[in-house]
């Protein structure tokens, strides 16, 4: 009978040879191929996995299989489309300190607390470091279960065990593989390296679909804001959670950058408190709430982050130039538009932005990357340039083109109902824009410079 051939990988760079080599034909390191049998424990996890199955028709499938579970947290349900499929995996993303292991740890106890056994795998902190996190965010039920390691094997060793509902692993670039083959170096190097993580998600999402747990996996981002490692890992999973907020201000927003078993319009907002995350069911209380009215340079714009629509504010601050050239500061904004602003504001609204510096700024530690911010931005540049103040009652949206035309958007009503319900009574809107709801007066607008001239923001240039 004949022999099955051994297939090797390259621990650094993925790809895979039909036989060893001292080093990887595609990347060029060296001691990186390992024989793909000998990578680790998951063998044994899978076997119980039937991958015999014949085609069937789509009509027999049993959808009631992939039902969400919810995990008792809300916000987090809701953006996930009623909570964790059985067998999937999703990945969790933000910056380092921005809260990712407190929203989860509140997801495991309240799932724990229904009667659900889960597994929180911490491999960056102790195991009494988390306790004392945990017992500041309330009681710790009996059915949360901890385990501090880096080391996938025992991972896997402990779910075969142990036999969770839920698993959360914090974080996929602290863990690793063990040694592959006895006398070479571990694989890949070091935790966090493309090799490592690329095969260590390989091993736990084949764990998860093999032992249908719902697993979550903790990723950091870069100082980009993508997450770090092989953008691999982001197609190989289920769900792509994006966490993100100012860990400055208190509101973070949890949103579905990818969802195979729902919709990924659905946008969370929690409160960071002393007891932790907790559910923010009207934002306008944090994003408005210390608004300073009658002040040159601010006005309200009605964003949307997701399905949801939030009112920001947005400031603006126009000073003489301190240096040869002039500044353009951005926080929340994009700063390539607040350049195209400024230049639309200079040629067609006859405002001088070539010598001074600009400031602008959404409040509370949203950010706002929408073209639909351009003509807020423009308003709240031009009111800080004259030093006159806009209405406290207004907001503004819509997009602003090169030749200083203002376009439409997209979600007006939604924006719009959100204005009013918040007790604005004017908006400023593209002259296309049709009626909005009772109580709303809406100030038409073709051009940038119709719009600053309505409200005495022209210069006379």
């Amino acid at each position: 009978m004949a022999k099955t051939a051994k297939r090797h990988k390259c621990l650094d760079c993925g790809a895979t040879s039909a036989r060893w080599a001292g080093r990887c034909p595609s990347c060029g390191e060296w001691n990186t191929l390992v024989e793909e049998a000998s990578l680790g424990p998951l063998v044994r996890a899978v076997d119980e996995l039937d991958l015999s199955g014949m085609p069937v028709p789509l009509a027999s499938v049993d959808v009631s299989e992939a039902a969400a579970i919810p995990t008792g947290v809300d916000e987090f349900d809701r953006v996930l489309s009623g909570g964790l499929v059985p067998g999937s995996v999703t990945l969790l993303g933000g910056e380092p300190g921005i809260g990712k292991s407190t929203l989860l740890l509140q997801v495991l106890a309240a799932r724990a607390a229904a009667g659900h056994r889960v597994l929180l795998v911490s491999a960056e902190e102790s195991a009494h470091q988390v306790r004392l996190r945990a017992e500041r965010l309330g009681p710790v039920p009996p059915g949360l279960l901890i385990l501090s390691t880096t080391d996938v094997a025992a991972v896997i060793a402990s779910v075969v065990e142990a036999a969770p509902d839920l698993l959360v692993v914090d974080s996929i670039q602290a863990v690793a593989v063990g040694e592959a083959v006895p006398g070479q170096r571990r694989a890949s190097g070091v935790p966090g390296s493309v090799g490592q993580v690329n095969e260590c998600a390989d091993q736990l999402i084949g764990l998860a679909k093999a032992r249908q747990v719902a697993t979550v996996l903790v990723g950091h981002v870069t100082k980009d804001g993508t997450l770090a490692g092989p953008r691999a890992l982001e197609h190989m999973v289920d769900t792509v959670l994006s966490f993100e907020g100012d860990r400055h201000h208190a509101l973070r927003l949890l949103q579905a950058v990818k969802h195979r078993f729902g919709p990924t319009g659905e946008l969370g907002l929690f409160e960071m408190g002393d007891q932790g995350l907790n559910r923010v069911d009207d934002p306008g209380r944090l994003l408005l709430g210390d608004r300073l009215t009658g002040v040159p340079g601010g006005i309200v714009l009605p964003a949307l982050q997701g399905r949801r629509t939030l009112m920001v504010e947005l400031q603006a601050l126009v000073a003489p130039m301190g240096q040869a050239q002039p500044k353009r500061s951005v926080v929340g904004l994009d700063a390539s538009r607040l350049v195209m602003t400024l230049a639309v504001l200079d040629r067609h609204a006859g405002l001088p932005m070539a010598s001074v510096d600009v400031f602008a700024s959404v409040v509370g530690g949203i950010k706002v990357g929408e073209p639909a911010a351009d003509l807020a931005l423009a308003l709240a540049v031009a009111s800080a340039a004259t030093g006159t103040a806009l209405p406290a009652d207004l907001a503004a949206v819509g997009e602003v083109g090169l030749a200083g035309e203002v376009r439409q958007v997209v979600g007006i009503p939604r924006r719009l109902e959100e204005s009013v319900r918040l007790g604005f009574r004017r908006v400023v809107v593209p002259a296309s824009t049709p009626d909005g709801p009772s109580g709303l007066e809406l100030i038409r607008v073709d051009t940038v410079a119709e719009a600053v001239t309505r409200f005495g923001l022209h210069s006379g240039r």
